[in-house]
Parts: structure tokens; sequence; C-alpha cells
């Protein structure tokens, strides 16, 4: 017996089958009970008709949300009640056997509608949340674009390498994210902002091309484009000018819109994809006034896709608080060649090779051509305020590795979450994330952050100050 798969339709008529999932809705039409089960692939309907009373009183007990598993035969739908807007529409299941697995509570909120209910509540109850046909189908989707991504980059010659999440505190921007070590009282881990140097340090030693599916934190204030943890697409590789990896980026996007459409072709009448623009920064700033535009010919349309690179960035701007340089970018951004003699007397004119992707408006990716000699990127870290200690301290590993034939080398860091809640027409990143944070930074499904008991605090020789 055949377990029935919704994108199976009109070819299974008149085969028995084995079905299983969640009651989603229920609807009598006069003494005939109709109920459309649902699992992860989507939706049937079940006839349940008066000719067996056993059944019949079971079937009529049934609620939503209910795990039950069917026995039937697949026919054809009257005419009148096809549906055309679901895979399944065509055919019903005839059911002759019922077996409830497990019953349910009334939901806190609704499942079988798409009605907003309240967002804490759909976070504290996020496995009923992801229950839901469009939630279900953004992780399912997601999963699809970051096979295409790896598919892809596979094919370029790219292997994915693991980096570690327990790793060195360095300033790159935010806050880290930090975990005392029990074996090393009073020293800690941080958490990865970005496997930056981690990814740089792969080149060094020539793996030349690079890439990781990657999870980052950063204890930042939260924004509906922000979590503290996310995940990013990083990209890196050897012997490369910032023209490759642009070439590189931009075929990986149209090949992700291509499949995306080619797997469901209901997205080609959504999907609008514009060229590739390039701005310069100043251009940008000039005539849109910000490094982030979005140029789409209809801005209410978040289904039209206008990418843009930013390119020829300052190196530094001034930090006139600190009274110093801050880059622009990240400290180990390269400067262009031909203004590296303008580092000592005139910085603010120096530009970098740095590259932002910008989609609709959004930031969604940024990266550079990377310094890999020892004498600039000590220039770098000077310039923006680090001592000598400083430096040794926090970035002697990297300094060390670079007198060691270190590569020219470049790449890419893109938010997958941003790209995904663009791409998937949503309004938060929370929305293609299977568990995400709430706005003030809480996982309200495992209740988390929570207190620790004194026992563990005392093992980590940590006291809590009131």
């Amino acid at each position: 017996m055949k377990r029935f798969l919704a994108v199976e339709t009109i070819k299974e008529i008149g085969q028995p089958v084995r079905l299983t999932g969640w009651v989603h809705q229920r609807r009598d039409h006069g003494q005939i009970i109709f109920i459309d089960l649902r699992d992860r692939s989507g939706l049937v309907q079940l006839v349940f008709t008066p000719k067996d009373k056993v059944l019949y009183q079971a079937a009529n007990s049934l609620r939503p949300e209910w795990v039950i598993r069917v026995e039937g035969k697949v026919n054809q739908r009257p005419g009148k009640m096809e549906n055309d807007k679901l895979p399944t529409g065509r055919i019903e299941v005839e059911v002759n056997k019922l077996k409830i697995l497990n019953k349910s509570k009334t939901p806190p909120f609704e499942i079988n509608q798409e009605k907003q209910a309240n967002e804490e509540i759909r976070l504290k109850y996020r496995y009923l949340d992801l229950r839901r046909p469009r939630m279900k189908n953004n992780l399912v989707w997601r999963h699809k674009v970051i096979k295409i991504i790896r598919d892809y980059l596979d094919r370029k010659g790219f292997i994915e390498i693991e980096t570690p999440i327990l790793t060195k505190s360095t300033p790159e921007g935010a806050r880290d994210f930090l975990v005392p070590s029990r074996i090393h009282p009073g020293q800690f881990y941080a958490l990865p902002q970005a496997p930056q140097q981690l990814k740089q340090l792969l080149m060094v030693a020539g793996l030349e091309k690079y890439f990781q599916i990657a999870r980052c934190f950063r204890d930042e204030d939260l924004r509906g484009d922000r979590q503290p943890e996310f995940s990013q697409l990083d990209v890196e590789a050897s012997f490369v000018r910032q023209k490759d990896i642009l070439k590189l980026i931009e075929k990986m996007m149209l090949k992700v819109v291509k499949k995306l459409v080619e797997i469901d072709r209901s997205l080609s009448k959504k999907l609008t994809f514009n060229p590739f623009l390039r701005l310069d920064y100043q251009e940008a700033i000039k005539k849109y006034g910000t490094d982030k535009p979005d140029l789409r010919e209809n801005k209410e349309d978040p289904n039209e896709l206008a990418f843009v690179w930013i390119l020829n960035w300052p190196l530094f701007e001034w930090n006139s608080d600190e009274k110093r340089y801050d880059s622009c970018h990240h400290i180990f951004t390269a400067p262009q060649k031909k203004d590296i003699p303008l580092l000592e007397k005139e910085p603010l004119q120096v530009h970098s090779w740095q590259h932002d992707l910008v989609l609709n408006g959004h930031e969604i990716g940024g990266g550079s051509i990377r310094i890999h000699q020892r004498e600039i990127q000590e220039k770098i870290f000077k310039m923006v305020g680090l001592t000598k200690d400083e430096i040794d301290e926090k970035f002697g590993h990297l300094l060390r590795a670079f007198e060691y034939g270190a590569p020219p080398h470049g790449g890419i860091a893109l938010g997958l979450d941003r790209l995904l809640m663009l791409l998937f027409n949503e309004e938060s990143i929370r929305q293609v994330i299977a568990f995400p944070k709430s706005g003030d930074g809480r996982d309200l499904t495992m209740e988390a952050p929570s207190p620790v008991s004194p026992e563990q605090l005392k093992e980590l020789g940590i006291k809590i100050s009131s």
C-alpha cells in the first residue's frame, strides 16, 4: 500500500493508500463528513459516509490538530467539487479504516487560517506556528535555496569547511557573546560574530576556495531584520580580484532565482529580476542619500528584485568622539593600491576594495579584497587606535600567519536570513527562521535566557552582582 503524497494527484485514482497526518479542517455536508488531512507535503480531502457506523462515529469525533492514520481508496472528485488551488484538488480519499494516534488540546491560535496571531504567542508555541502552511513552506524553501547555493559553489570548486563556534574575543564592531571557561578560570571564549580571521587563515593554509553556511552571534539591539544569532553564507577565495567575486555572486543569485521558478512555476509570475547594477559609494550617497538605495521601479512591489553593488568605498571614516579613524567595513579590508601612498598624509582620501550587495534597500551582503601583507595590516591596526600590545594580544596569530606566504585573497558574506526574507516577501527575518528570538532577544519556546544554579556559577567562578 502506497503512502499518498500531495504531488501525486490524478494518477493515483483507484489505488489503495495509507495516510498519516493532522486534522486540518472538518466540514459536514448532509450526512457526509469531509476532513482535510495535512502533512508536510500538503492537504488531501478525506470522505466518511454513514455506511460504516463505527467508522462514521469515530470520524464524527475528530477535532482540529488530532493526529490520525487512515486507509482508503483514491477517487476522483465530482466535477463541481474540484479545487484548482490544491495539487490534490481533483481527488479525494474514501476512508475505510481510521486510527486516532493522538488527540490535541485546542490550539491557542488558528492553524488552518492565515490570520495573524499575537507574535509572542506564536513564538511561545512555535511548534504549532510552524504547522501553518506559510511557515512550513518558508522552511522548505529555505532548505531549497541553501541546497542550490551549496551545489553551485561545489561545482565552482569551493569546499565547505566548518570553523569553531568557541573562539577568541576580538573587536569586530558589535559586542561579543562571551562563554566562561571552567577549565581556565577567569578566561572566556567568544561566540563568533563572523568567521573572518579563520577563513583568512584557511587561505594562508592553501585551501584556496572556501565556503560555509556559518552561524554568527552578535550581542546587539534587535530589529525586524536582525537576530542575536543568524546564518550567513561565508565565501573566501585566493588569487581573486574584486570583479571575480562580484561575478561569482551575481551568477549564484541568478541561479537561485531561476531554480526557484523552475521548482515552482507560480513564482515566475511573482518575481521580477532586474540586472545587477554597480554604483560608486559617493554616487549612491549623492544621488540617493544612502549607501543602501532601493532601485525598484515600483517601491511597493518587497516581488521585484533590484540588486545593486556599492563599490569604491572610503577605507576610513573619522570618529570625532574617539578622535580616531574607523574602518568603513572592517580592519581587514585592503586599500586600493593606487591610494596606499595616501595612508600617511590623507587617510580619508584612501579608497578600499570593499563591495556591498544591496537588494530592495536592504544590505544583504558585504565583503572585500583583504590585506595579506603584515606591514600594511599593522599600519591599519595602528591607524584605528590599537596599541602594540593590543595588536599582539588580539591579532598576533593573524600577523604571524601573514609572514608565511599569505596569498592575495578576498571574499564576501551574505546574510541568508535577510536574503530569504526578501525572496519570500516577508516583513521580518523571524518568518524564515525555525526558532527565532523575540524582539527583546528571548527564546519564548525554550524560555531562554534563564537563571542557572548556584552550583554552576560556583564551578565557573562567577558571582552575580545585584
